[in-house]
């Protein structure tokens, strides 16, 4: 199954697909170390009493008369078949092999035995599984004519039916506790899973009950630590469409507030220039119509420009402020040449670099120059200077024109606010585009008196960049 239809599984579905599987492969492995704990248990249990059956021959070992005689314990013998379930073999003989006694054939064990020191191990006798023990030590005297001394082994074997009844039923006591153990792990982690789910049923449920005009914040007051990082990236994502639409809202609330006064002033002029008769007064109201359709149109451009910069999605990059100062006072430069004012450009002695829109800080510095243009009465100067600071960089216009009141200073870049000496025609929407394009930039448009107390100085602070490699 490819992973996108794994996520697209309800997470109690994906969490029981994911972990049920993980707690059987435990469970096997778990049934795996029990089973050789078991044999292990079973083995030191049972050949505890392997080595007391041997210990028992052993102690009714006689060399008196000169050979090997044992004195069975058949009582012994047949208490131990009882508790083994099974037939058990034993076999006594010296380590040459002249004198046995018991079962012949029992097979020897693997190591050579270390007189004193019993061996266990697992073998067939008679194409039947067998645990044998075997044990050795040295005979009081030597047996069959020998003349140094010799080692009795003593070997007694049992068939595994008891040892492996008790292994099964550890094995299947721990099967049932582990499968036991799922089950309630399983049913505890859906109960889990369901309570812990239960806070986005309550947020699918406010969501859902919301109308769709409501773009307040979904509180994430109960919502788990994991949820939340989604929850704020929707408030995010709802507060971003609450500012598209108040931009919207405002950009018709400002053309309606606007284009109504222009429009009726047009439908009044071309009605007088329709009823009058005498040519150069007709002129006169096509030129005063002329006027009003140009200044209509750069109130249009200006709102148009001002719903941009609210709601455009800013790419920033790094920019140098020297060329981009240099290009947009060269494209005014005709303008300054028509008025009669000295329009200059101070670039910084090095590269000045700010996170910015190359397209809308243009159009933010065209703004300050249009109004510095606008304002300042011929024979004025205005200065285009770029500086650099530790964490801002500066692009600032200056002139020695009429400047503001110092108590309006404050009120500037509000939207349709003018300036009480302002005696030109305009919509107060300049300095407003600015002051929108410089904040959506992470700036502030600093507005304050001009040299020695004159004109005016509008500076946008923007945050500083690091030059990029290929500079």
């Amino acid at each position: 199954m490819p992973a996108q239809s794994w996520h697209s599984l309800s997470l109690r579905r994906t969490l029981l697909l994911v972990l049920l599987p993980g707690l059987l492969l435990l469970v096997g492995v778990e049934l795996a170390l029990t089973w050789r704990t078991a044999v292990d248990a079973a083995n030191s249990a049972y050949d505890r009493s392997l080595l007391g059956a041997i210990k028992a021959m052993d102690a009714r070992i006689s060399t008196d008369s000169g050979g090997l005689g044992v004195e069975l314990p058949y009582r012994m013998l047949e208490f131990f078949e009882l508790t083994a379930s099974g037939r058990v073999y034993y076999r006594v003989a010296s380590e040459d092999g002249l004198v046995e006694i018991g079962t012949p054939g029992l097979p020897l064990p693997p190591h050579a035995l270390v007189t004193g020191q019993p061996q266990f191990r697992d073998a067939t006798y008679f194409d039947e599984p067998v645990r044998v023990g075997s044990y050795a030590r040295l005979l009081d005297r030597p047996v069959a004519g020998q003349s140094r001394a010799q080692r009795v082994v003593i070997q007694v074997a049992e068939t595994l039916e008891s040892r492996q009844a008790f292994t099964r039923t550890l094995l299947l006591d721990s099967l049932a506790r582990d499968l036991l153990l799922v089950l309630a792990a399983t049913g505890l982690l859906v109960l889990a899973v369901a309570w812990a789910l239960r806070p986005l049923t309550r947020l699918r449920a406010e969501v859902q009950a919301r109308s769709a005009l409501d773009m307040t914040p979904i509180s994430s007051i109960g919502i788990p630590a994991d949820v939340r990082p989604l929850v704020e990236a929707i408030n995010h994502h709802v507060e971003r469409n609450r500012q598209q639409a108040e931009a919207r809202r405002r950009f018709i609330d400002d053309a309606s507030h606007q284009l109504r006064t222009p429009l009726t002033t047009l439908a009044t002029q071309v009605g007088f220039a329709l009823r009058e008769t005498d040519a150069r007064q007709q002129r006169q109201a096509l030129a005063a119509i002329k006027s009003q359709l140009d200044e209509t149109v750069r109130q249009t451009n200006q709102m148009l420009a001002l719903a941009k910069a609210d709601s455009a999605d800013i790419q920033h990059e790094p920019v140098d402020l020297n060329p981009l100062a240099r290009d947009v006072a060269r494209h005014w430069w005709g303008d300054a040449r028509e008025r009669g004012i000295d329009l200059g450009l101070e670039p910084a002695g090095q590269a000045v670099w700010a996170l910015a829109q190359p397209a809308l800080l243009r159009e933010a510095l065209s703004n300050l120059l249009h109004n510095a243009l606008r304002y300042a009465p011929p024979g004025s100067e205005v200065t285009v200077k770029v500086i650099a600071h530790d964490d801002q960089s500066l692009i600032s216009v200056l002139d020695n024109g009429p400047g503001m009141p110092a108590e309006e200073i404050t009120r500037a870049g509000e939207r349709f606010f003018r300036g009480a000496n302002a005696r030109l025609p305009g919509t107060g929407l300049g300095l407003a585009i600015v002051k929108s394009i410089v904040e959506r930039h992470g700036g502030r448009l600093l507005l304050q008196a001009g040299p020695g107390g004159r004109g005016l100085c509008a500076s946008l602070c923007l945050p500083t960049a690091k030059a990029p490699a290929n500079a």
